[in-house]
């Protein structure tokens, strides 16, 4: 499955200390925002438009990983990754429509002095990680099928495995539901290509107003063992999206280490290092 003619955005800074954690708190100094937790930015890792550079390349994959040549500082990133339809009036967005969602890997570089957050997140083909078990979304409202889901993570070296993010439930984003749906309606609409942030109407319009958006809505904060290591040639990445009603923390990790792995209420991201 593909969405090589649906547009790809990820929230930064949605989820309180991960932009500490990544040594990107300073990036977003200059960005205003409302309260001190709204996310700082809507960033573009993917536009379907030849005019769009190297953000033109469809950098999805549900197995693989490949490093830029220059890399040694990569690290996983895992979110949850919500697919909408997208609904135009007069060349604006004005409705987002939840269709499906799943687990994510938003992979990126550390790198200090990228002007733009895109300049992190996509360079060529298999950068960015999407699993191929979605989920249902009904709706993007309090109680609907995302609420009692949880993210967790690991990383696999050698057959060592570790957590990589703090496992997290998916309502303690700090935008989420209605105020999250709003927000990014807002920056699809209104963001300047100001500082780390770009002009999203102009990307969509560029891209000729595609008809779905794939949104990660934001990265965990890292275990001290994320925080502090990189991934390397022959790694496992694994993101789970899992139904914290139905199975524990020690449910997930014991798939992990059999590697029997449920499809009822997991979306499974497992993606090895080139």
């Amino acid at each position: 499955m593909t969405f090589k003619h649906a547009v790809g955005f990820g929230v930064a800074g949605n989820f309180a200390g991960h932009l500490e954690q990544a040594g990107e708190a300073t990036d977003f100094l200059s960005v205003k925002v409302e309260n001190a937790i709204q996310p700082k930015a809507l960033f573009p890792f993917y536009i379907p438009s030849q005019q769009a550079g190297f953000l033109s390349q469809y950098p999805l994959s549900s197995d693989l990983i490949i490093p830029p040549n220059d890399a040694d500082n990569l690290q996983i990133e895992p979110e949850v990754a919500i697919v909408f339809d997208i609904t135009y009036q007069d060349n604006k967005v004005v409705a987002l429509t939840p269709v499906k969602f799943a687990a994510y890997n938003d992979c990126s570089i550390r790198k200090p002095n990228a002007k733009k957050i895109s300049e992190k997140k996509n360079w060529g083909e298999n950068t960015k990680g999407l699993s191929q078990d979605f989920i249902e979304l009904t709706s993007f409202t309090k109680g609907c099928e995302l609420d009692k889901y949880r993210i967790a993570s690991f990383h696999i070296r050698n057959g060592e495995i570790n957590r990589y993010g703090e496992d997290s439930a998916a309502i303690d984003y700090s935008y989420f539901h209605e105020q999250l749906n709003d927000w990014m309606i807002d920056r699809m609409n209104n963001q300047k290509d100001e500082g780390p942030a770009e002009d999203l109407a102009l990307y969509l319009s560029e891209a000729d107003y595609p008809e779905q958006a794939i949104i990660s809505i934001g990265a965990t904060r890292y275990t001290e063992f994320g925080e502090t290591n990189f991934l390397q040639s022959g790694d496992e990445s694994i993101v789970v999206v899992y139904d914290g009603e139905q199975y524990g923390t020690q449910d997930i990790e014991e798939m992990v280490n059999s590697k029997t792995w449920t499809k009822s209420g997991v979306s499974l991201l497992s993606q090895v290092v080139r």
